[in-house]
């Protein structure tokens, strides 16, 4: 299973939303690049990677920022704000290896098939749930489409990818919703990549157990209460939970 530190940004810092909320806001740090180098240094291979600015406000921004961690080391998928083909376009431009749709893929299905068939497995979409129902436009409007029936839509339309983000679970440390996961996972072809309150070793052990393909880690190791360095072993298999 692979394992994605997150960097989130606004303004061109680091920072982590409690429940997508960007009134309650942390900032982390001022230099992403050196954030992400940190995690370099630990041992990670992926980077998720979200502009908070391009998914309030309709259209990317912190360019120049994700065009320097696309130059680390590091396989960076990127959301926030993706909306159209050219924005698409310009995100594989600037080294991103894989782009993320949310609202637009919600609002407008045939545009993300359409993508899907075009970039393949360079193109995965966020499925962002709040009390089961797919939220959109920076998580502050709820639809009425259920997320793990959009789900099962967007495998039967040939989209790899999924990232689902149950938002009662973010930014909290309380957990994440493994019952979801392992509904999720019996989609036929879909790889599935677990976001949301994950804060403990164990969940990463059971989401492995599971098959789930990967797992962001946000505040949990911005609050110190995990280590990178042991994720990524227990999520290769070579250590035991805690």
């Amino acid at each position: 299973m692979l394992i994605f530190p997150a960097i989130d940004l606004r303004g061109g810092r680091v920072v982590r939303l409690t429940q997508g909320d960007y009134d309650r806001m942390t900032v982390y740090a001022d230099d992403p690049v050196e954030v992400a180098e940190g995690f370099v240094h630990l041992g990670a291979a992926c980077l998720h990677a979200v502009d908070l600015d391009g998914a309030r406000d309709g259209a990317p921004q912190n360019r120049e920022v994700i065009a320097a961690l696309c130059k680390l080391p590091l396989f960076v998928e990127l959301g926030g704000g993706i909306r159209t083909q050219a924005d698409i376009e310009q995100a594989l431009a600037l080294g991103v290896g894989r782009v993320i749709l949310g609202t637009v893929a919600a609002e407008d299905f045939a545009f993300t098939q359409r993508m899907g068939r075009l970039y393949g497995d360079r193109l995965a979409v966020g499925v962002d749930v709040r009390d089961g129902y797919v939220a959109v436009r920076g998580w502050k409007e709820v639809t009425g489409l259920s997320g793990f029936d959009f789900c099962r839509s967007l495998a039967d339309a040939g989209v790899s990818t999924v990232i689902y983000t149950d938002i009662s679970r973010d930014g909290l440390l309380e957990g994440a919703n493994l019952s979801a996961y392992e509904q999720l996972n019996t989609i036929p072809g879909l790889n599935v990549i677990a976001s949301g309150g994950i804060s403990w070793e164990r969940e990463i052990a059971a989401l492995r157990e599971l098959g789930v393909y990967g797992a962001i880690i946000g505040k949990a190791l911005y609050a110190g209460k995990l280590s990178l360095a042991r994720l990524l072993k227990i999520a290769r298999g070579e250590a035991v939970e805690c």
